[in-house]
């Protein structure tokens, strides 16, 4: 799976099996010799999304732009990417627990967390529930997806998926393959599919094929791992900016600012992006490498 250059990959075990991640050569980015003063200790943590072959790759694109005046690391989280698959049905705990072991057991201080889409919601989530561990969050497209109410089980196809046998036959031929998935990042992720490169289907394809990755995604597709952030929302105090794609196809830019309109004390900033799906980190990196930028600025 892809790694970008001056990066390196490490690992932390946690209580559901070990979790790899991805973090800057020292020598190659942090100048050690005079290091500026506040940003020396400054942590990012990069955490993707879930799909069909989701990793840290999602955010490879973005993270490399920080490496010289922070901490970087950019988990696979369990059950994606190369990080072990663990045989269980996923549950919400099962990454709020996960994200707070990270941290605990990764930055030297509070990081500022950078999360895109159900994982952003469980991050949400994870800092309610330990505010002393994060200094501030960056989120794109944050949605439970059974946000006010909305009770995503009950679709179609959570409940194709929730049958023995076909739930793995669904995923071995419509996900854990080449078409499957750019079917799924131009249907599900991207706003313009002339985007999508093949560097992109190769790094999700790898994931998808891992032993027992399937685990994890059909948990996500199931709904078993989705929840109402609006009951939730609320508590929160971290100051954070939410980024959100006009485009989502999973939630609408007005699910977004019903969202937002919860807590204004902690959401500083919501910013639609026009023309971009769910994941601006992928579709538009530059653009969303210059609006992480801004919102470091306004956040610390």
């Amino acid at each position: 799976m892809f790694v970008p250059p001056g990066f390196e990959q490490q690992s932390v075990v946690t209580a559901l099996g070990r979790v790899v991640y991805y973090t800057a050569t020292p020598d190659r980015w942090l100048n050690t010799a005079n290091p500026a003063p506040e940003k020396a200790t400054a942590n990012l943590v990069f955490l993707h999304g879930f799909g069909g072959g989701s990793s840290a790759y999602e955010w490879s694109k973005v993270y490399p732009a920080f490496a010289a005046e922070y901490r970087i690391f950019a988990p696979d989280l369990l059950g994606w990417g190369r990080s072990e698959h663990p045989e269980r049905d996923y549950q919400p705990s099962d990454y709020i627990n996960t994200i707070v072991e990270l941290i605990e057991n990764t930055c030297p201080s509070a990081p500022i967390v950078i999360a895109s889409s159900l994982t952003a919601a469980l991050t949400v989530r994870a800092a309610i529930a330990h505010p002393e561990l994060f200094k501030a969050l960056i989120l794109t497209t944050p949605s439970g997806l059974s946000d006010f109410g909305q009770d995503y089980k009950r679709s179609f196809f959570a409940q194709l998926v929730s049958t023995p046998v076909i739930d793995r036959t669904i995923y071995s031929l419509g996900i854990a393959n080449s078409v499957g998935i750019r079917n799924f990042l131009e249907q599900r992720q991207f706003a313009e599919p002339n985007r999508i490169t093949p560097e992109m289907v190769e790094a999700y394809l790898a994931s998808a094929q891992q032993p027992n990755a399937e685990y994890a995604a059909l948990s996500f597709v199931r709904g078993d791992l989705c929840f109402d952030l609006a009951a939730y929302l609320e508590q929160l105090t971290t100051p954070t900016a939410i980024l959100w794609g006009r485009q989502s196809a999973f939630t609408s830019p007005e699910m977004g600012q019903r969202l937002a309109k919860l807590n204004p004390q902690a959401i500083k900033v919501f910013q639609l992006l026009d023309d971009v799906g769910l994941t601006p980190q992928l579709e538009v990196p530059a653009v969303t490498i210059a609006l992480i930028r801004r919102y470091l600025t306004l956040l610390q």
